[in-house]
């Protein structure tokens, strides 16, 4: 059987540059920040008090008052953005083969928020109080089932928990289910809530997180010498797939085609990947080697890019590894460094500003690299400061997970 091309004619996102796709891609072309001050709990005890919190979202002009009520924060992000992704492609999907419709999503933690009040709930009042929504809302497929209902996608509906590498994943999986002939259109991406007071309270227990509260547009600093942990944010990246032949059919907008895929596993440590980058290297070569290119042809990479010590090595060593002294030539940024890291959704939303970057011919930048880490290797391109017009064909968008997952899709010019 040949295989189906896979394009993406719709992009929708929440996140903490702005409320859909237009507001997110006018913030990272100006290079700026969403990193703040975080409002929606007292932070006062804790250690980190900043992050990229999503501002100002209301669910209503989508979703209904009583809906709401029945959703976790994750959950209403990720309707809210599938809805901007359907108006975005033009797509009706009551004309289309339910069964032949599908969504996989990804999200690393799932409802966390309900999962503390739930427990709050228990412990203060006893289980006879505890709301029959408890578990709906809490779990971590709530968000697909929910779009499958909303849409009535009764074709493949998964949902991938992989850390921070989830919606890239998802996004891998939904591009297969389409080539493979499984389905012809998917809903697919991430969401993630976890500012919460544990969530945020976790992290710090982790390490991982920057701490630098004096000045927190400026805490996200990939490949900058000075960087001192990941900044924990929020929101959700959603993209419509289609087969390419009835996506041109129908006269659909394309924004990219999704070409290939690669997966490994570190098999090294639960949070710390490995030092010499030896997994995220061999998912670069087979989304690649999926796509049909050689290395040489790769134009761009959007980093994994988190801002820790560690990690901003590690990407940068495999990015040598795979692509020898092409790496010098290659141009690479990192998302994070203006929306932070929104965990499960990061792939989400970083792949749309591939999508964008290959439908505009223009890169976003890697903001706040003042001292570039030379010493520790971090000597190549990383797009700093300010956008860069031109005109890419094939690149790479990385993601990175907490328990050594690794994944990096391959995106082409149409």
């Amino acid at each position: 059987m040949t295989r189906r091309r896979v394009v993406i004619t719709g992009l929708g996102t929440v996140n903490p540059l702005g409320l859909n796709v237009p507001e997110y891609w006018r913030g990272l072309l100006a290079g700026a920040s969403g990193i703040a001050p975080l409002t929606a709990f007292d932070t006062g005890p804790f250690k980190v008090r900043f992050g990229g919190e999503v501002k100002t979202f209301r669910p209503d002009p989508v979703i209904d008052a009583r809906a709401v009520r029945r959703l976790d924060r994750f959950s209403q992000f990720a309707l809210v953005a599938v809805a901007e992704a359907v108006r975005d492609s033009g797509i009706d999907f009551g004309a289309e083969d339910s069964f032949r419709c599908g969504c996989i999503l990804g999200s690393g933690i799932g409802g966390i928020a309900e999962f503390e009040e739930g427990h709050e709930t228990l412990r203060t009042k006893g289980p006879s109080r505890l709301s029959p929504f408890v578990i709906p809302k809490m779990i971590a497929n709530s968000a697909a089932g929910n779009i499958s209902i909303q849409y009535h996608l009764r074709g493949p509906n998964t949902t991938v928990s992989t850390a921070c590498s989830s919606a890239a994943h998802a996004i891998g999986d939904a591009m297969r289910q389409i080539a493979d002939g499984f389905a012809d259109v998917m809903v697919t991406g991430g969401t993630e809530a976890g500012i919460t007071p544990m969530g945020l309270a976790g992290f710090i227990a982790c390490r991982a997180l920057s701490e630098r509260n004096d000045d927190p547009s400026r805490a996200s600093r990939p490949f900058d010498k000075d960087r001192d942990g990941f900044v924990l944010s929020e929101g959700a990246g959603i993209l419509i797939l289609e087969e390419y032949e009835r996506a041109k059919g129908r006269g659909a907008q394309i924004y990219a085609e999704v070409r290939g895929c690669g997966n490994t596993a570190d098999a090294y440590h639960i949070t710390a990947p490995h030092e010499d980058g030896i997994g995220a290297a061999e998912a670069m070569r087979a989304a690649v080697r999926e796509a049909g290119w050689n290395t040489d042809e790769v134009q761009y990479i959007n980093a994994h890019g988190t801002s820790t010590p560690l990690g901003d090595v590690a990407e940068t060593k495999a990015v040598k590894k795979v692509f020898g002294e092409h790496a010098k030539r290659l141009m690479m940024s990192s998302t994070k460094s203006m929306i932070g890291h929104l965990l499960g959704a990061s792939g989400g939303v970083e792949a749309i500003a591939c999508a964008l970057s290959l439908k505009h011919g223009v890169l976003h930048p890697t903001i706040n690299l003042q001292h570039q880490d030379v010493e520790a290797g971090c000597d190549l391109d990383y797009v700093p400061h300010t956008a860069r017009e031109v005109r890419v064909r094939r690149v790479l968008s990385n993601s990175f997970g907490f328990g050594g997952h690794n994944c990096s899709l391959a995106l082409a010019a149409v």
